[in-house]
């Protein structure tokens, strides 16, 4: 039996490495139809009539589909997420987004067509014989360009094109913090535009049923009720018309969070056309239509006193959110943005100004970390910054700053409260572990063979939890096993191995014997999906108090079978025992009992959160530059995370290898470009997007100091994103302790072999 604690292997692995998943190209329907997006080939233009008769024609075409059918069907637009800020109510300025492109085009990749045929070959050919009439305009791609006098208005509703722009903490005190500190220091910080490219791209099969008129869509998502609840709405119907189902989902890392305009129109034209409809991205509709993340230019300052003591933070920044407001849109940055700034360090005043903007780019949604990432990424580089130039120890500014093990709970100076974590003692614990003593050598030895040596760490924190509400049933069936029905989603994260391993510690129940079933609208009323490192905090927490109603009713019928007070019985190891005898009855066996006496113990259980967790730890990275090239390798890589309780340790490392990839992919090789005259995206296929490979990466040496969550029943934290949020900064900074003989103090974007070398040849 596995309980909380151990570390069996992922059980679904064998069904994967089988192949036996069941991922969209796995599915099969008669007479499907394949379906091709025509997208615009333009970042900013008005769209003056299409011309798909010829394109109708064609043999094995079903529908060829514009904004003009979708208007006569009634079907709306994608509207975000959220529409107004989340700590004022003060409404954003946004357009919803139009399934299909009519009379402007706004991003190139945008939807304009579909088309729909017997084959995937006559598709593309019928989608490139419609003739469209673009009158190409000024685009915009950066959100300096965006907010400029006279840059092209992407939209009417959006005036200027300002989503928001909003000032928020205490700006007087903040002023008169930085009038009286003994040190001031200022960065410019670029968090630049990435892709996710999860290993399975974006795609669906939409399906329509006549005799009920219910729709159903399966789908490559990591948030299935929510994402149905705004697709139903785009349909015009109530959401239980619409059913998704994702038996399997090949990788989310943020960019299956939200509805797709694909979503919409693959069961639009499932009804239209009279059979089921398939469309799967290609890699480079991946790159174009996706939603991207991060995307923020800050400028950042931090004061002093002559001890090194924080005193105020300030930021002003600006998001670049794309064409259209889309999923989390402004709620990311009036929420998670601003939850943690200043992570783990005492600072008595924070002002921030927060704007965003549209520009003619594909829309920003998230991706692991997002908002906390980007608020990280500034105080870690600011805190590196200070300690330079006020000669003090990078470690020790942060250990003088620090919220201390016995003063949490920490409330920060927005009022968001964390209330677990030691995180001087992890930071202590992450520099030992990286054999701080011995970097000068190490250093030594990398001069002596041509390369500059560079050492870096960041202290990460994250609030998780995501949406706020969850449901769980867990069911005895007849056979002796026992279903576990979620709302959460698994997508490559364990949860067929860990979920059971929560069942069996709370329930005293063998883990082989509990089946998760989860990915079905259909199979549970309500789901928050995953998002945010949600799942085990949020399902587990559900399966916990549903476990607890299931020991109170089996309490009853126990009582009964060994005919005894329900006050003698005590629950321990699977039995109902009657204290200080062996007398005892199996929890399984009560279950059968309560079945056929038409008393099942099966429970469903919903719940909302108050709290979020708040994993935390540190990040050491060294790096390796080749002088003459300007290549950084990552030599070692070290991290001491807090997770809290851990359900199985090794699934908890598989997916902070995950992440720490993920971040070091951000801050050594990807970035999302493009042209600033054109707005063509100039890195839309693999050959100019680089994603990191196993040659890329060094051995990572994980650690843990867990501090259980105080606000869950299990103690746990999530565990998915904290190495996307540490592994950006903790490099950039060890990759500026390499170059500081150099005087270079800061780097934008990814550190590419061309960039760093560009930076040398100009400082040598």
């Amino acid at each position: 039996m596995n309980r909380i604690g151990d570390s069996p292997r992922r059980r679904e692995d064998a069904r994967f490495l089988t192949g036996h998943g069941r991922y969209l190209d796995d599915l099969r329907f008669d007479g499907l139809g394949h379906a091709v997006v025509l997208r615009s080939p333009h970042a900013h233009a008005r769209l003056r009539g299409l011309d798909v008769a010829a394109a109708r024609a064609m043999p094995g075409v079903r529908a060829v589909l514009t904004a003009a059918e979708a208007r006569a069907d009634g079907l709306g637009p994608l509207r975000p997420y959220a529409e107004a800020n989340v700590q004022t109510g003060e409404p954003f300025a946004f357009a919803a987004q139009p399934l299909l492109a009519e009379d402007k085009v706004r991003f190139v990749g945008e939807p304009v067509a579909l088309v729909v045929a017997d084959t995937a070959a006559q598709a593309l050919d019928a989608a490139e014989a419609i003739v469209a009439d673009f009158d190409p305009l000024p685009a915009v791609t950066t959100g300096e360009a965006a907010r400029a006098t006279g840059a092209p208005q992407i939209s009417d509703a959006v005036p200027g094109n300002v989503c928001l722009d909003w000032r928020t903490g205490d700006g007087a005190a903040a002023d008169a913090a930085f009038a009286v500190a003994a040190h001031v220091v200022s960065l410019p910080l670029d968090n630049h535009r990435v892709v996710a490219n999860p290993m399975e791209p974006r795609g669906g099969i939409g399906l329509f049923d006549p005799a009920t008129g219910r729709y159903t869509l399966h789908v490559s998502s990591q948030n299935l009720h929510i994402n149905r609840n705004h697709v139903a709405r785009a349909l015009g119907v109530a959401p239980a018309e619409v059913r998704f189902v994702a038996p399997d989902v090949g990788g989310g890392f943020g960019a299956k969070n939200f509805a797709y305009a694909e979503h919409v129109l693959l069961l639009w034209a499932a009804k239209r056309t009279g059979r089921p409809v398939k469309w799967i991205a290609s890699r480079t509709e991946t790159l174009l239509s996706d939603h991207a993340a991060r995307d923020m230019q800050a400028t950042a300052s931090l004061a002093l006193d002559a001890e090194g003591r924080f005193l105020a933070l300030r930021i002003e920044s600006l998001a670049n959110l794309g064409a259209y407001m889309a999923g989390a849109g402004g709620g990311l940055q009036t929420y998670q943005y601003i939850h943690l700034q200043g992570s783990v360090y005492r600072i008595p005043v924070i002002a921030l100004r927060v704007g965003a903007v549209l520009t003619n780019t594909a829309p920003i949604g998230v991706t692991r970390g997002p908002g906390f990432a980007e608020a990280i990424n500034a105080i870690e580089r600011l805190a590196d910054r200070a300690a330079r130039e006020i000669g003090l120890d990078r470690a020790e500014l942060r250990r003088r700053n620090m919220v201390p093990a016995d003063a949490m709970p920490m409330t920060n100076a927005f009022g968001f409260a964390v209330d677990s974590g030691a995180f001087p003692q992890t930071l202590d614990a992450a520099l030992a572990r990286a054999d701080l003593a011995g970097f000068t050598g190490r250093r030594r030895a990398s001069e002596a063979a041509g390369k500059l040596r560079g050492l870096g760490f960041a202290y990460h924190v994250k609030g998780t939890g995501g949406p706020p509400e969850e449901n769980v049933e867990i069911r005895f069936e007849a056979d002796g096993t026992v279903s576990l029905v979620t709302g959460t989603q698994t997508i490559g994260q364990g949860h067929e191995t860990t979920f059971p391993q929560i069942v069996a510690q709370r329930l005293g129940i063998a883990d082989d014997r509990v089946r998760l079933r989860q990915g079905d609208t259909d199979l549970i009323a309500f789901g928050g999906g995953h998002g945010s490192s949600r799942a085990t905090y949020m399902a587990g927490t559900a399966i916990c108090r549903a476990a607890d109603e299931i020991l109170d009713k089996g309490r009853a019928i126990a009582a009964e079978m060994l005919e005894t007070a329900e006050a003698d019985l005590r629950f321990a190891d699977g039995r109902f025992v009657v204290s200080g005898t062996d007398r005892a009855v199996g929890l399984l066996e009560v279950a059968a009992r309560g079945r056929a006496a038409g008393r099942p113990l099966d429970t469903y259980h919903f719940w909302k959160r108050d709290h979020m967790t708040f994993p935390n730890g540190c990040h050491v990275v060294e790096v390796e530059i080749d002088r003459d090239t300007g290549a950084a390798t990552l030599a070692r890589y070290t991290a001491v995370d807090d997770y809290g309780v851990l359900v199985n340790p090794r699934v908890a490392a598989g997916q902070a290898h995950g992440a720490m990839a993920q971040g070091s992919g951000q801050a050594l090789l990807e970035q999302a470009i493009y042209d600033p005259a054109s707005g063509q995206m100039l890195s839309a296929s693999f050959m100019d997007y680089a994603l990191p490979r196993a040659d890329d990466l060094p051995s990572f040496d994980l650690g843990f100091n867990p501090t259980p969550c105080t606000t869950n029943p299990l103690g746990v934290k999530g565990c998915g994103e904290a190495g996307a949020i540490a592994a950006f900064p903790a490099i950039a900074n060890a990759i500026l302790d390499a170059l500081a003989p150099f005087g270079i103090e800061t780097i934008d974007g990814p550190a590419t072999p061309h960039r760093l070398w560009q930076l040398l040849e100009k400082h040598a």
